[in-house]
């Protein structure tokens, strides 16, 4: 595996079904991309190419090879990294109504246990703009720093609402922009692919436990592990959001999606107001490119093209 071999990256916006866009994608047998987020270009950098190439399938050189890590939208180091490693690879953007975002994004740390119940503490802009569910919505500098470094027809950026709204339309606007073979027709994940309404430990048992988890770990899978963990586990109650908050997080967040909108030639404002918008996936701009040539697909001669 070289990065040469690498096609493409789904590089964030976290809690935007990213996943879910990853797992549609993984079933078309043309694809290949590993499970896990590698983080590689943002927080394991220090573990060199050789470790991050070695994550990919063995049989990725010979498919349309990627990979799927959020953090690389939100960590600014990442941008110039991949551009410098993988400089023809496509890269899709799926952002989410950054106010609901950071919601969602605070209720799945809250249920790991990475946060308290004090709501106010980490989503009132007020208090801090540097807490996670807050500056992984500012879009537009995320976004800016790849506009800068790659041709605006290597960037897809999609809607979550299409996604949750029109999957099939969604997913095969995405195959397009990959030159995935054949129709797009293929298949598109159901379902929620993480519910917070499953059964889970409460955040405060997963805190205490959380020293132990390492050692618990072989034993997962284990039938005496899973009848305790079906006993103790539970639906978890997650924190009101209140409208006074939601409306602090709109106007903190206003500005952001007003330059947003300039940067993709798109009317973003239906976030602002709560409505659901018209979900229509954005285009790629070939126009936007500075003269840039669509790079030929490398692996043409398979029929990607």
């Amino acid at each position: 595996m070289r990065f040469e071999d690498i096609d493409f990256l789904i590089i964030g916006a976290t809690k935007s079904a990213t996943t879910w866009l990853q797992r549609s994608l993984q079933a078309d047998p043309t694809v290949s991309m590993p499970d896990p987020e590698l983080h590689y270009f943002s927080r394991e950098f220090a573990r060199g190419d050789e470790w991050y190439l070695a994550q990919f399938p063995p049989d990725a050189p010979e498919r349309v090879a990627g990979e799927k890590s959020n953090s690389y939208l939100e960590q600014p180091e990442a941008a110039e990294r991949i551009a410098r490693k993988v400089p023809d690879a496509k890269l899709v953007v799926q952002l989410r109504n950054p106010v609901e975002r950071a919601y969602s994004d605070y209720c799945m740390m809250y249920r790991r246990g990475d946060v308290s119940g004090d709501i106010e503490r980490y989503l009132n802009p007020a208090r801090s703009h540097d807490t996670r569910p807050i500056s992984a919505g500012h879009y537009h500098r995320q976004l800016q720093a790849y506009f800068d470094r790659f041709p605006a027809d290597r960037i897809l950026v999609t809607l979550y609402e299409t996604a949750t709204a029109r999957p099939e339309e969604h997913l095969a606007a995405v195959r397009q922009f990959l030159k995935l073979p054949g129709n797009g027709a293929t298949a598109v994940a159901r379902g929620k692919v993480k519910d917070k309404t499953v059964p889970m430990l409460s955040p405060t048992m997963r805190r205490l436990l959380r020293p132990l988890k390492p050692v618990v770990a072989p034993l997962r899978e284990t039938p005496p592990f899973r009848r305790l963990h079906t006993a103790l586990a539970k639906e978890i109650r997650y924190p009101a959001f209140p409208e006074s908050l939601r409306q602090r997080l709109i106007d903190h967040y206003e500005p952001e999606i007003a330059a947003l909108g300039q940067l993709l030639s798109r009317d973003l404002s239906h976030w602002l107001h709560g409505s659901p918008g018209d979900g229509a996936v954005y285009s790629w701009k070939p126009s936007l490119a500075s003269g840039a040539a669509t790079a030929q697909n490398r692996k043409s001669s398979q029929g990607f093209n």
